[in-house]
């Protein structure tokens, strides 16, 4: 609409010294645009001061702003004033367009033109004595009335909604590029691409502009301050504050679609402050860029600036703290070298999964020849486990990190050594990976045990894990970790995460159990008594969610025990209570067995096999129609068996709570 604006007050008007007057003008040209098939006529009654101005034009160009329209037509009473000022004020209309008011007002020496609707204008006024120089005034003008303009710049850009206000100078030399310039202000403005990947809603700014067109190159320079709505960008989704956030902006456009912006600032005060330039390939791919980035407090740019990267990793309710500068060079689409500084930064997840403390130091990855530095930490929490300080020597080259040497962090009373560590930043299609060695050594289980909430174990745990994957969010573990407790072992093997850091991270895991002293395990447990070893596995484990979904658990009685094997009433209640079985039977039989405070036992066995919620249970074998969960042995002879084939999981895991409760009674029959 405003070059609308502009090539109609460029339009000759036919002078009013006739009753009827009429022309066709197969083509007239101004330096905005070209009219074509045009048709005016005048129609002015004799002794009239009014007459009736009609203008046709088939097809309006105005090629260098991007406009053009079918089947213009505007109608008008014309007035001639004092000093041969002529005006005319009346509705323009256009193919598939709503209608709009136009007013015109020309002399000799001044053309002045106001297109309007409702509360909206554009003013345009031009002087003869600067023929090139046309003033253009906006009031509350929808941004969709510069559709056609932006597009010349930026062709995917959908103007959906905003208003403009301001004062622009457009210039139109006969030699010469043309020129836009003036102040500008912009309120919630709403834009997309068709592919969705860039959007703004929301935005306000005032700005100054500078455009300038060349029949090569295009350039714009804007300068200004943003204020409050959102901007999103691939996988960068930006919050704006309401606070202002100073911008600069000078832009190159060459013909193949290349962009370069060799002046870029971003000021959002003590939160992030960006300097330096880039260029962009046709597809608004980062092609090259040189830029600093600063922040004094890390604190709000998780909200700001980091989300849709932080929400993809699942991190999207990390708290930081501290601050940071990040020095960035991209040459020829690839990494040269990205350095940090980081000074007492703190990380903190928001679903306390992790925290890391007093993050310091001089991080590189470089892409090209070697760069050493170091980073390190005072220490943190993982899934409320607590580890201690230490200091990461680094070595980076080709567009990789890695450690120059192994490293301990103190935890739990022992230690967890990294023998080996490469980050492979996400680059392209390709995402983050990563993978390391890993060496545990006496790390105390009981601390691990109150960290965790559970019951009060004690023993340490050991191993080591050659080589931990990270790719595809998916982490596996090479080798076995050894957990000595109870005075036996646990072996835990075949461990893998999915989603690590997303949303209902997945563990699976092959766990076996070898000569677990079982008075130790039930006193723990609080599940009666029992002497005696404990053998048996739980393979194809698999927690959604830190959840059991499924396994195949067999428990049992080490057979190779040579010590006493004794099991008390509370503990055969117990199993009693979990297999869904019958301890003691008849009321006679009971009477009798309460003299005892507890029984012999040659076996013990109790298996699960968990799939949908539903745990199909088996022991040590037949008993009709049940199984036999204890074998008793000696006077008196004790066995136990359940008849539950087919549990409830969360039934079951009822029932082991409340005999962990010590809610579990004895119940003679």
């Amino acid at each position: 609409m405003l070059t609308l604006l502009v090539l109609l007050g460029l339009t000759p008007v036919v002078p009013a010294h006739a009753r009827a007057a009429s022309a066709h003008i197969a083509r007239i040209s101004t330096p905005v645009a070209v009219l074509e098939d045009v048709e005016v006529r005048l129609d002015w009654p004799a002794g009239a001061d009014t007459g009736a101005l009609s203008l046709r034009a088939r097809r309006v160009r105005a090629d260098d702003l991007g406009y053009r329209w079918r089947d213009l037509r505007w109608t008008c009473p014309l007035k001639r004033g004092e000093q041969g000022r002529w005006r005319c004020d009346g509705e323009v209309s256009q193919a598939g367009g709503a209608p709009l008011r136009l007013a015109v007002a020309i002399d000799v020496a001044h053309t002045e033109a106001r297109l309007a609707a409702g509360r909206s204008s554009l003013a345009l006024s031009r002087n003869a004595a600067t023929p090139d120089l046309t003033r253009v005034d906006l009031v509350q003008v929808p941004v969709s009335w510069a559709q056609a303009l932006v597009a010349q710049a930026w062709a995917d850009a959908r103007l959906k909604a905003g208003r403009l206000d301001g004062r622009l100078e457009l210039r139109v030399p006969e030699t010469g590029p043309l020129q836009v310039s003036g102040p500008l202000r912009l309120g919630g403005l709403s834009l997309d691409t068709p592919d969705g990947t860039l959007a703004a809603e929301g935005v306000s700014a005032a700005m100054r502009l500078d455009y300038r067109q060349f029949p090569r190159q295009r350039l714009i320079a804007l300068e200004g301050e943003l204020r409050g709505g959102e901007m999103l960008a691939g996988n960068a989704y930006i919050a704006l504050p309401a606070t202002p956030v100073g911008v600069t902006v000078a832009a190159h456009r060459w013909p193949d679609g290349t962009w370069e912006l060799p002046e870029l600032s971003w000021d959002d005060g003590t939160a992030l402050q960006v300097r330096g330039g880039l260029s962009l390939d046709p597809a608004m791919n980062l092609r090259e860029a040189t830029l600093q980035l600063r922040s004094e407090d890390l604190a709000p740019l998780q909200a700001r600036y980091l989300s849709g990267w932080l929400g993809l990793a699942g991190l999207a309710d990390l708290r930081m703290s501290g601050a940071m500068v990040a020095d960035v060079d991209l040459r020829a689409g690839a990494l040269h070298e990205i350095g940090m500084t980081l000074d007492e930064v703190d990380l903190r997840d928001g679903r306390d999964r992790f925290q890391l403390l007093g993050v310091s130091g001089h991080p590189v990855l470089s892409g090209t020849g070697r760069h050493d530095s170091t980073l390190g930490w005072r220490g943190g929490t993982l899934h409320g486990l607590p580890f201690g300080a230490a200091v990461f020597p680094l070595r980076s080259e080709g567009g990789e990190i890695a450690l120059s040497r192994p490293v301990t962090v103190p935890a739990l009373g022992g230690g967890l050594t990294f023998e080996a560590l490469n980050l492979r930043p996400p680059r392209q299609e390709r995402g983050l990976a990563f993978d390391f060695g890993l060496s545990v050594d006496n790390l105390d289980i009981g601390q691990l045990a109150a960290a965790m909430h559970w019951p009060a174990f004690q023993g340490n745990l050991s191993g080591r894990i050659p080589r931990v994957r990270y790719a595809e969010d998916r982490l596996d573990f090479d080798g076995t970790l050894t957990a000595h407790m109870f005075a036996g072992r646990v072996e835990v093997s075949g461990l893998s995460m999915e989603r690590p850091f997303g949303t209902a991270p997945t563990l699976s895991a092959d766990i076996v159990l070898e000569d677990l002293d079982l008075q130790a395990l039930t006193g723990v447990f609080g599940f009666g008594e029992i002497t005696g070893a404990l053998d048996g596995h739980i393979r194809s484990l698999r927690l959604v969610d830190w959840s059991p979904q499924g396994f195949d658990a067999d428990l049992h009685s080490d057979p190779q025990w040579r010590g006493r094997q004794r099991i008390s009433q509370r503990a055969v209640q117990d199993l009693s209570s979990v297999g869904g079985g019958q301890g003691l039977g008849s009321s006679l039989q009971a009477q009798a067995l309460k003299l005892f405070d507890d029984f012999g036992y040659r076996r013990i066995g109790i298996r699960c096999h968990l799939s949908e919620e539903v745990c199909r249970m088996d022991g040590l074998g037949s008993a009709g129609a049940g199984f036999i969960i204890v074998e008793g042995q000696g006077l008196p002879r004790l066995t136990v068996v359940g008849f539950n084939h087919r549990v409830d999981w969360p039934t079951l895991v009822k029932r082991l709570g409340d005999v962990t409760r010590g809610e579990s009674k004895p119940v003679f029959q």
